[in-house]
């Protein structure tokens, strides 16, 4: 079967948006795959090249290991990102998402072609960072933690076979996000908008204002109802949010 024009195993494309002048790169949470935006890809689309990342380790990428290393996995993106077509580019990572989004935002910022903004949702601070060790779980404790955040489809928790093969992904990015270390003056210059549930046991409402200290542009914090997922429940929320932002994108390039 062909693959879809643009294609890659790193970059998931599910709306057509060949018209596209914007484009939203998305990077998902520890243990997530590529599909979870599907749903903003379908909302934004076609004005919109939404681009769902895919780590190794997941899906159609099962039999690759997984990145245990979140500099690494900066690196090898920020090298895809380099060879897709030129376009204004937005980034939205969640959890350790929003992590790995910040640091190519660093690099990409260091060759002159950094986001216009980057959404950081659930997420503490790259400063306000810590090690909790939940990468040397052992597997019943690990998705335990993952049931408490509520972070995986319960078909998935339910299906024995389908948590064995995504257990070594999950670990892997786990301590990609808990080795990770970041000064407090490293920062970015584009703006960044951070958006965090008010009841989230990953990142305090003290660790998401944290990251005022990681830009030299313009920031914003947004508070929704809910926890760790919040955006689960808050989508219609924050597609309007994203909507706004590329309307303002659209008329800047138009101007």
């Amino acid at each position: 079967m062909s693959l879809p024009s643009g294609y890659n195993r790193w970059c998931r494309r599910y709306r057509p948006a060949e018209h596209a002048a914007v484009r939203l790169v998305c990077f998902p949470h520890a243990g997530g795959s590529a599909p979870f935006y599907l749903p903003m890809a379908a909302a934004l689309s076609p004005g919109v090249d939404v681009v769902a990342i895919q780590y190794p380790g997941r899906q159609e990428r099962l039999a690759e290991r997984p990145i245990a290393d979140l500099m690494v996995l900066a690196d090898r993106i920020c090298d895809v990102l380099r060879g897709q077509p030129e376009m204004p580019m937005t980034f939205f990572g969640h959890s350790m998402g929003a992590l790995v989004a910040f640091e190519v935002a660093r690099r990409l910022e260091a060759d002159g072609h950094g986001p216009s903004r980057l959404f950081a949702s659930g997420c503490r601070a790259p400063s306000a960072c810590r090690d909790e060790g939940f990468h040397l779980l052992d597997d019943a404790r690990l998705l335990a933690q993952v049931r408490r955040l509520n972070g995986t489809n319960s078909a998935v928790l339910a299906d024995e076979e389908l948590m064995r093969a995504t257990l070594p992904a999950l670990r892997a990015d786990c301590a990609a996000a808990e080795g990770y270390s970041c000064a407090p003056q490293t920062a970015v210059s584009c703006p960044v908008s951070v958006l965090v549930g008010d009841n989230d046991p990953k990142a305090s409402l003290a660790d998401a204002r944290a990251w005022v200290r990681h830009t030299s542009g313009a920031f914003d914090l947004k508070v929704f109802p809910g926890g760790h997922f919040f955006l689960a429940d808050r989508a219609d929320e924050i597609m309007r949010i994203l909507d706004r932002h590329f309307r303002i994108e659209r008329d800047r390039i138009v101007a």
